[in-house]
């Protein structure tokens, strides 16, 4: 058994190649020997959005407070509450983040394949963003 203390883990702030505005990252926990899923407490200001991106082995979120959107390629973008569970497939391109107004906070969880959890891509345009207003 293992404990991870609150507080442990450094809080960082959201890389500006990965993100758009205002993001924090709190690690939950990483993959080891033992276990191939990494996770983290992603908390978007109004705004704040990730870059388009896959993984290799898919990702869950789990919202834990405010409203937020989502949108994988070529889909619509959806509407994402408290204690709504979003699955991306393995390699499925999409972005996640808060709405205009409000802020959201979800747990992101992902596996790694052979050391890679993420492949990043171009920035959500603000103009593709503004439409779900």
């Amino acid at each position: 058994m293992e404990i991870t203390k609150i507080g442990s883990r450094a809080s960082a702030k959201g890389p500006e190649g990965w993100f758009t505005g205002a993001v924090r990252i709190d690690p939950l926990f990483e993959a080891n020997e033992a276990r191939r899923g990494a996770s983290a407490l992603v908390t978007f200001e109004p705004g704040a959005r990730t870059a388009w991106h896959t993984h290799p082995l898919g990702q869950t979120l789990i919202v834990t407070a405010g409203s937020g959107w989502v949108q994988r390629e070529g889909g619509a973008l959806e509407n994402i509450f408290p204690g709504d569970v979003v699955w991306f497939e393995p390699n499925e391109k999409h972005w996640h983040g808060a709405t205009a107004t409000t802020g959201m906070s979800h747990i992101a969880i992902q596996e790694n394949l052979d050391g890679k959890v993420v492949d990043w891509m171009e920035q959500v345009a603000d103009d593709a963003y503004s439409q779900g207003k």
